[in-house]
């Protein structure tokens, strides 16, 4: 028994510091150890449940709410009587009998329980009302208890929570209420939540916290409604008109939401602080804890509502869309739902305005909201249908073609400038590739409509609207198979219109035919006719003489079998000239278009296919040329070669002639059939494809066109160099010269046979020795001309001309003959 006690006295050392000094508190806490120890605290009786439980049933019938205890005590003993894991139920439900059984004491204690010497209770034990003995019970208040003891002798209640919830609910709408009121200072933007308090209540840290956090739906809800109210305006867009009708649905969602809540709250009781009555309202009425776990659902969304708001400020349209679409890449599927429900709401007007686009090829976007937009000064051009004429399509005719050119409405500038691709419009739910699909549908069927005056435009938008649908954004995939089959429609209809009814085809093989010499007994009989009128000053020539010309050219080849409508576009005219210009500086051939092929026949095209027949021409002038000076030249020869002295002139005069036949027979067959043919091959096998849209119909032409230039011109891609080589091809006056030669050769075997002719002009009295040394200068500047040209062509970036250099100097003639003249040179 000593070991017991100094065993005790040790703990009670240990445990309470303070009985070092003090014996008497020191002594009381040993003995009660030892009463604890000697009591009779769990020691083993045979007990009886059934007998347990009606005691503690009698008990029960004692509290306010007797049947309802009742019978949650039963239940709770049948589910104890079940459990396998508790082995001592009896002893148990002894234990809880006798806590509930034990009197409370109602004496005031020190505010610090733990510091207090317990009270020493009787010896002698006490007998439960079961008749078993029971283990005293230490005398003293929990801390809850003593807290509130403690408060209630200072005098500082808690304000009871039924107000502050009525507060909150006015947070929750935005509007202050008696206790915490929504200041905005100044210095801040943010509203900020001010706590009344006076000296009979205070709100406790915790409940503070708490409200601060309801608090922040209320916020956010009020800067939501002064959104949706500020943007109740005519020049508001369609898409933010959109969103705020969806916000004002969510928030007639949110004001039923706050009634329910406050019919829930009318519910609880008002009763005085720290009333038995205050704790049942806690467990059936609505609570601060109760509404935030209501309002946890709503925090989210007004969260996203508030985000979309302040995106709304900066952003309109299309970038609207944009800004709530990218929200749904999010993990939360809350926030992905809602994102999905707010856009399904929001693009309505979006697809509405696409829908008109993409099936009508009509614009309808008063607030520039679409990823397409509208030239202003070529919107004028769509105001008139040719069906709403007295004539229908026919009225159109050539005055109202030159008042629309007039106007600045030619048909590829209305193509390419009425209508604009706005990248920063489209939503990234269609896609760049979509959004272009869409843009080029809708320009096509507005140019069917009014640039073409397509009377069955009408059949290709009811055949594009039966395989379209409805156009939302829960269908991406429907989208996608709607645009792609409009796009298909709408090109291939544009194809048709082209080619079928304004007769593309026939115009481009006219300007094959007629531009670039296609049809060579034209150029003949063009050439035969018109060379005497062209050999005069140019201010001495008439148009329609030119014109008459070029009739009986027509009329006298194989091209008076072609449509009557390509003839009457054909058109002889002169260009602007100077003082001394000859008719062959000036003489072009003109092909007149209307609309709407001056789409693809632009002025520029065109303008490139008269640089390309003056190239064509001058070839075929030389030739000409060459091809009788070579017939004077043999005839010459025949006479002159009597004259033994003169026979090895001739012999170079003819070998010097050769090779410049040679060089302009290659020259016509590389741009003929290399060139030309090559590049209308490629054309016409992408008219026989039919993929694409009016875009790719122009790039096609221009792709053509721009191969011709620079192949048949042999331009260098070299910056500064673009046309030297065909400086070097046009530097030849060696004809001029053989020209005169001969002239003059004539006149001097006519006055050799005795007959008159014209007087012999001085510069052409020169001696024998002075024409050979002309004739050796002609002959070796033609020749270092033709090295220099064969050398550029096999160096020439593009294929095709190294192989004219080849074709040129196929027997590397002029390679041989540089290298001898260098070999020469390092000998002397």
């Amino acid at each position: 028994m000593r070991d017991v006690s100094a065993s005790i006295e040790s703990l009670v050392t240990s445990l309470v510091p303070q009985t070092q000094s003090k014996p008497r508190l020191k002594e009381e806490l040993i003995a009660h150890c030892k009463d604890i120890l000697a009591s009779n605290i769990g020691t083993a009786h045979e007990n009886d449940t059934g007998h347990l439980a009606a005691q503690i049933k009698r008990h029960l019938l004692q509290s306010e709410s007797p049947s309802n205890t009742s019978l949650k005590f039963t239940n709770l003993l049948s589910r104890l009587l079940d459990q396998p894991v508790l082995s001592r139920k009896p002893e148990s439900l002894l234990f809880l009998y006798s806590l509930a059984s034990s009197p409370r004491q109602s004496t005031s204690s020190p505010f610090f329980a733990s510091l207090q010497a317990p009270l020493r209770p009787p010896t002698t034990p006490t007998t439960s009302p079961t008749g078993l003995p029971r283990s005293p019970q230490p005398k003293g208040n929990s801390k809850a208890e003593i807290l509130r003891d403690y408060r209630a002798r200072t005098g500082r209640h808690y304000l009871p929570e039924h107000l502050l919830l009525r507060d909150t609910l006015y947070l929750l709408q935005g509007i202050s209420g008696k206790y915490v009121h929504l200041s905005l200072s100044d210095n801040d933007a943010q509203p900020k939540l001010v706590f009344v308090e006076d000296s009979k209540y205070i709100i406790p840290p915790p409940t503070k916290s708490l409200i601060h956090r309801l608090s922040e739906v209320g916020h956010l809800y009020a800067r939501i409604a002064a959104f949706v109210s500020t943007q109740d305006r005519p020049s508001v867009g369609m898409i933010e008109q959109s969103l705020c009708h969806h916000l004002q649905t969510l928030l007639t969602e949110y004001y039923r939401l706050i009634a329910v809540l406050e019919s829930q709250m009318g519910n609880a009781p008002n009763s005085a602080p720290g009333s038995q009555s205050d704790t049942v309202g806690e467990e059936t009425g609505l609570t601060l804890k109760r509404l935030d776990v209501w309002i946890t659902e709503w925090r989210l969304r007004m969260r996203m509502m508030s985000v979309c708001v302040e995106g709304a400020h900066d952003a309109q349209g299309g970038a609207l869309v944009n800004l709530i679409h990218s929200y749904t890449d999010n993990g939360d599927p809350f926030v992905r739902k809602f994102t999905d429900q707010l856009l399904e709401e929001v693009s309505t007007p979006f697809f509405n305005t696409l829908h008109k686009w993409l099936f009508s090829g009509e614009l309808y976007d008063p607030h520039a909201e679409f990823f397409v937009s509208v030239d202003p000064s070529l919107a004028h051009l769509q105001g008139l249908h040719p069906s709403s004429l007295a004539g229908g399509i026919d009225a159109f005719g050539e005055d109202s073609v030159s008042a629309d050119r007039g106007d600045g409405g030619g048909g590829l500038r209305v193509w390419e400038a009425k209508y604009h691709f706005r990248k920063e419009m489209l939503p990234m739910f269609v896609g760049e590739n979509f959004g272009r699909k869409i843009f080029s549908t809708g320009k096509s069927l507005n140019f069917i409509r009014y640039s073409c005056h397509d009377s069955d435009w009408v059949a290709t938008r009811e055949k594009m609207s039966n395989t379209g649908g409805i156009l939302k954004y829960s269908d991406i995939a429907g989208l996608e198979r709607s645009i792609d089959s409009a796009y298909s429609t709408a090109s291939a209809r544009l194809f048709e219109v082209f080619t079928e009814k304004f007769r593309l085809l026939d115009h481009l093989s006219a300007l094959k035919h007629y531009l670039l010499l296609g049809y060579g007994d034209f150029a003949e009989q063009l050439m035969e006719s018109l060379g005497p009128s062209l050999a005069r000053p140019a201010n001495t020539l008439y148009r329609h003489n030119l014109t008459a010309t070029l009739e009986t050219a027509i009329r006298t080849s194989s091209a008076q079998n072609d449509p009557p409508d390509v003839l009457r576009r054909l058109d002889a005219r002169m260009l602007e000239y100077t003082h001394g210009e000859l008719g062959w500086d000036v003489f072009t051939l003109e092909y007149k278009v209307d609309a709407p092929l001056d789409t693809l026949l632009d002025p520029g095209s065109l303008e490139k296919y008269k640089r390309v027949f003056a190239h064509l021409w001058a070839m075929k002038r030389v030739e000409g040329a060459l091809s009788s000076g070579w017939m004077r030249v043999a005839g010459a020869g025949r006479v002159g070669g009597r004259l033994e002295e003169l026979e090895y002139d001739w012999h170079q005069i003819r070998i010097t002639t050769s090779e410049m036949i040679h060089f302009i027979r290659q020259m016509q067959a590389y741009t003929q059939l290399e060139v030309i043919e090559c590049s209308w091959k490629a054309l016409m096998e992408f008219f026989v494809r039919r993929e694409g849209d009016l875009d790719a119909m122009i790039d096609a032409h221009q792709s053509y066109l721009d191969r011709m230039v620079k192949k048949v011109l042999l331009i260098s891609p070299k910056v500064g160099r673009e046309e030297s080589l065909l400086t070097q091809v046009r530097e030849d006056n060696f004809y001029n010269y053989t020209l005169s030669e001969s002239a003059r050769l004539d006149q001097a075997r006519d006055a050799a046979r005795g007959v008159y002719t014209a007087p012999t002009s001085l510069a052409h009295t020169q001696s024998l020795s002075q024409i050979r040394k002309l004739l050796r200068e002609y002959s070796t500047a033609f020749s270092e001309r033709m090295q220099t040209i064969v050398q550029a062509l096999q160096s020439h970036p593009d294929l095709d001309c190294r192989f004219l250099g080849i074709r040129l100097s196929f027997s590397e003639f002029y390679r041989s003959k540089k290298d001898r003249e260098v070999l020469a040179t390092q000998r002397s």
